[in-house]
Parts: C-alpha cells; structure tokens; sequence
C-alpha cells in the first residue's frame, strides 16, 4: 500500500499523503494551502523520487505519461570522445550509475547531435528535443527521419505536433511546458547555454523528465547564469576542446591575426570619440572593471544627458574601429589570396555586410536575409556555386552551415562562444585533408585588441 501518491500538474508534482507522514522534511517540497497537498517543481521529480525511496516511504507514481519508444536503432556509429562523452553523462566515475543528467561541451562539427540520437537510442523513452532556431528544428527533425522510423512531432516554425519523439524551439516549449511536461522521460537542451535565459530557464522547470542532456560549444556564460543551467540540467560532465580533436576529428587549423591601421582621418576621429568617453568616466568616477559598472552608466543615460553622451561616442569609437577602411582593403587581399578557398567572412554589423557585398560581389546573410533567401545561399555555397559568403552574427550557431575552409574574422564581440563558433564554422574534416585557416582582423592602437584578447 503506496503511503504517498505523486502526479503532474501544471508543471508541478502534486505530493498526497495517505497517511500522517513528515512530507515537509523532504527535500524541494512546499506545502500548498489550497489543495491541501504538498508540491515540488516538475524539475524536482528525479530527486524527489530519491528522497521517498532513501526514506522508505512508499509512493504510487503517476507523473510521468511518457511511452517508450519502440525498438530505435541508427546507422551512427560514436568515435571514442562521442562514446567517452555519453558514458560520462551516464556514468560516475567510479562506474556508478549517474541520474543520466548533465551537460556535454564539445566544438561545433564534432557530432554533437551524434550523442544525442544514441542517449535517445539507449533510454528509449519519450524524447523532447529543444533547439534555438528554426533551422536547427528542420535539422533535428530531418536527422530522425532518416534513422527512426517512427513519427516525429514538431513545436515551432507553424506546427503544433507532440509525439514521443518530438522537436521544438525554445519559444515554443517555453509556451507549452506546463501542457506537455509530463509526456518526456528524456529532454535534450540543443545549444543549452540559451536555458540561462530568464524566461528559457522555465521550460526546465516545468519539465518533470528525469533524464536531461544539454550540448553546447562553450557552457560558462560571463553572467554566471551557467550555474542555473546546471541547477536544472546537470554539470558539466565532459568537455573536450577543438585542439584535441584537430587532425584525428577536425581538420588541423592555424588561427592568424592580422593587424591593421586606421586611416589618419579615422585615428582623429577615433581619439576624439575615446576622449568624450573617458573623460565622462573620470568625472563620474566609474571605473567600467564589470558588467555593473557598464550597467550603472547605461542606467545613467536615461537621465543624465552627458553620460547619453558618453556612450554614444564609445559606440561611435566602436564602429570606426570595427569598420575601418583598412579592414576592407586587407579583406581585398586575403580574398585574392584565397580564390581556390571556400571562405566565410563574419563581421559584427549588418552595414558592413552589405557594404562588402556590394563591393566584392559577395552573397550576404543577416537578420534581415528572409530563411527561403538565406537557404537558396548556404545550398548553392553547399554545391560549390559560390565559394563565399559574408554574414553577421546570424550564422554564428544554430544553422547546418556547408564546409568552409578559411574563416574571416573581420569584428565581433570578446565572446569565447562567439570566437569557438565561428572556428567551428571551417573545422570540419577536409576531404583533401587539408588545414582550416581563420582570420583576425584587428585594429591595432584601439581597444579592438582588448576584445581579440579575451576571445581568445
């Protein structure tokens, strides 16, 4: 005779007690007034679960509606570090059975996808898969269709479709959680450092699958909000860097910074710019050593028009010494030097993309590019009808980008995911076997060199 009974509802588990029992003493468990039952977070379940049975309370779970999967089997084949990776999310250590929890970081173009289709394989349960973009949707879906023969639900990009083996994007699963958390024993986060965000961090919550996978390039976040990823989907359980699969699994790569100067016109420009924002600096005694130092003077703007100013003339600086005309001509050269090369080149503004495409006759994707366009793009780059591309942050993650060999980094952000991203991009094995080959283009003598810095 079961003492306690646990159900789902509305992104919660529901703890009745038979009997006179201390409920309150477990772990992540609340009383609610209303029902007069207890409650813990769908994300809790796991635990919960752990709680009843190291306390010996016996329990009548009804929470999860999740069926298993039939039979799956794919074509994959896991090279060591794949095989490595989705033993350490399922495995201790010591060889003891881990709660299938955690995250996995390894470089764009190592199969990270790979390991996900193989834990679904291995639990074979319903599988929620949760993806930033729609691209990576179309991915997903595409990818099980060809190995599973089973049908594949879809939440996002105009449908509405739940099956044990379903795709969504973060919007939509962040809308639906509560409907649909108990219905997955498995959910895998695609790009999981997008759970940091504030409203994301929901679909977590109110998920009451027990196993949780994220994959991700680079894990940490500069706002710690990784700590909360790991809250609600595990550590960090492995990690493997693109140096250490170069040349077995990625193709080896140099990485060359190139250095250029601004023009005598942009340098006068460039030091007035600087001179309005320090200057207010100084009088204001803020000291810009973090994020809330930034923050304090993005909050003073609002009423101080001189600190309006201030920023604004940093982001005048920024743009002088991210779109230098020194950028472009060195463009022009590695361009010439790379005819026979499949290039991508990054920048950090649309402006500038068009700007070069226009000049070189590049094709050009940003956030303004529709998805038919941006496809039509990445397919005739895929054939070899164009041999390269000009792009802002729009192909960074989440979008099947073809083989490149030669990345151009002509401006960005001091992001480390930015910089590995745009690395993956052109790591890829190479059929000639052949090394990738990424640009930076730096402005020397401004604070561009700072950010290159910390990228790296």
């Amino acid at each position: 005779m079961a003492d306690v009974t646990l159900a789902f509802e509305g992104g919660t588990v529901r703890v009745e007690a038979e009997r006179d029992l201390p409920i309150e003493d477990l772990p992540f468990v609340d009383p609610d007034p209303r029902s007069k039952t207890y409650r813990a977070p769908a994300f809790r379940y796991a635990a919960l679960r752990d709680a009843l049975r190291g306390n010996g309370i016996a329990f009548d779970d009804r929470v999860l509606d999740a069926p298993d999967l039939p039979d799956l089997r794919s074509d994959y084949e896991l090279r060591e570090y794949q095989a490595d990776a989705l033993a350490a999310w399922e495995d201790d250590a010591d060889g003891t059975r881990r709660p299938r929890r955690g995250v996995l970081e390894l470089p764009t173009g190592s199969g990270k996808t790979v390991i996900g289709v193989k834990a679904i394989e291995r639990l074979g349960t319903a599988t929620l898969v949760v993806v930033p973009t729609l691209d990576l949707l179309d991915q997903w879906r595409r990818e099980f269709e060809a190995e599973f023969d089973v049908p594949v639900g879809q939440m996002g990009g105009g449908e509405q479709r739940v099956e044990p083996l379903t795709v969504a994007t973060y919007d939509s699963a962040y809308l639906r959680a509560d409907d649909v958390g108990d219905r997955f024993g498995l959910v895998v986060f695609d790009e999981v450092h997008h759970l940091g965000g504030e409203g994301y961090r929901e679909i977590a919550r109110l998920l009451a699958a027990p196993a949780r996978m994220g994959l991700t390039a680079t894990f940490e976040r500069p706002d710690g909000a990784h700590e909360v990823v790991a809250d609600l989907v595990g550590p960090k359980v492995y990690a493997i860097d693109a140096d250490e699969l170069a040349g077995d699994h990625l193709a080896p790569y140099d990485v060359k910074r190139l250095t250029v100067e601004l023009t005598e016109k942009e340098r006068e420009r460039y030091e007035a710019e600087q001179e309005v924002f320090t200057d207010y600096l100084a009088r204001s005694d803020i000291r810009m050593r973090s994020g809330s130092d930034y923050q304090e003077l993005v909050k003073r703007s609002g009423s101080d028009p001189e600190a309006r100013e201030a920023l604004l003339a940093k982001q005048r600086a920024r743009d002088l010494m991210m779109n230098s005309e020194g950028k472009v001509e060195t463009l022009a050269e590695i361009l010439d030097s790379h005819r026979e090369d499949r290039v991508i080149v990054f920048t950090a503004h649309n402006d500038l993309v068009y700007r070069l495409s226009e000049r070189f006759l590049l094709p050009a994707i940003t956030h303004q590019t529709p998805t038919a366009e941006r496809r039509e793009i990445l397919e005739r780059f895929r054939r070899g009808e164009y041999s390269r591309v000009v792009t802002s942050n729009v192909l960074d993650e989440g979008v099947d980008v073809p083989d490149a060999n030669v990345a151009v980094l002509l401006s960005g952000s001091g992001s480390e995911r930015e910089f590995t991203q745009r690395l993956g991009r052109v790591l890829r094995p190479k059929t000639d076997g052949g090394r990738a080959l990424l640009y930076e283009v730096v402005s020397e003598e401004t604070a561009e060199e700072r950010v290159a810095e910390r990228r790296r």
